[in-house]
């Protein structure tokens, strides 16, 4: 599968935010198409079934409105700031006009338990199918759940899919769920690699070296690195970086 940008151009981590220009922002993505990096950015679902552009299972940190975003409509959580300034929460459609093909685009698909997997899966895959004919844009998709790369290869082949993966979890990291022990192993060792097939694997640069990293043969991204010291180590395991904090060299 031929996508270069996965292995060389660094990918700005919910876009390029600073104070001014909160994470998953506008203005966050112009400043990174501005400065040519690709972006990463996530997406998940409101309450009434809109794809929106926000991380967090719940809005607490980013504004202050303490709910899970699932429980708001896409029109309420769309007015919301972010970060108390005049930047709201994107519409994924909006975001992806915004983008218009310009730089390319790694979307990490939230896990989004409550959701109707197969309609919300569906409905990305017909964001980006549309977006793709539109604007011929480069799309890698990644995430932690890897099922949802499983099933999101067979609606919408064609583009590189990679697993997340961390050997830090936590039990709220997998809403409080009796068996987060063994969810969490097998993310540290994305036991479900052979299965997905990935064409490139995303982890965690603070456990490097790991060796469910070393041996996979694909593409290695790490994340999050925050400055020029941490990209070095970083490089010593991965081939490309996800980063924020500083502008890494193209």
């Amino acid at each position: 599968m031929e996508n270069t940008f996965l292995a060389t151009l660094p990918i700005a981590h919910r876009g390029l935010h600073d104070h001014e220009k909160p994470e998953n922002s506008t203005a966050a993505f112009r400043a990174a198409i501005s400065a040519g990096y690709a972006i990463e950015t996530d997406v998940r679902l409101s309450r009434d079934g809109e794809l929106v552009v926000f991380h967090d299972d719940t809005l607490t940190r980013m504004t202050g409105v303490n709910k899970p975003v699932e429980t708001l409509d896409a029109s309420e959580l769309t007015r919301l700031r972010l970060a108390d300034t005049q930047e709201c929460i994107p519409l994924f459609s909006d975001f992806l006009n915004e983008l218009g093909g310009s730089v390319p685009l790694l979307l990490e698909i939230k896990n989004v338990p409550n959701a109707d997997t197969k309609e919300y899966l569906r409905k990305i895959a017909c964001a980006l199918e549309e977006y793709r004919k539109k604007f011929d844009g480069e799309v890698a998709i990644q995430s932690f759940n890897p099922f949802y790369m499983q099933k999101m290869k067979k609606i919408f082949p064609g583009v590189p899919y990679g697993v997340l993966g961390t050997a830090t979890s936590a039990k709220e990291d997998f809403g409080g769920s009796a068996l987060w022990r063994f969810k969490a192993r097998a993310v540290k060792n994305m036991s479900f690699n052979k299965r997905v097939d990935p064409t490139f694997i995303s982890y965690n640069f603070w456990d490097f070296p790991q060796k469910s990293v070393n041996k996979f043969q694909g593409i290695k991204l790490a994340w999050t690195v925050r400055s020029p010291e941490e990209e070095r180590n970083a490089r010593k395991y991965a081939d490309n970086i996800i980063f924020e904090n500083y502008l890494p060299e193209k």
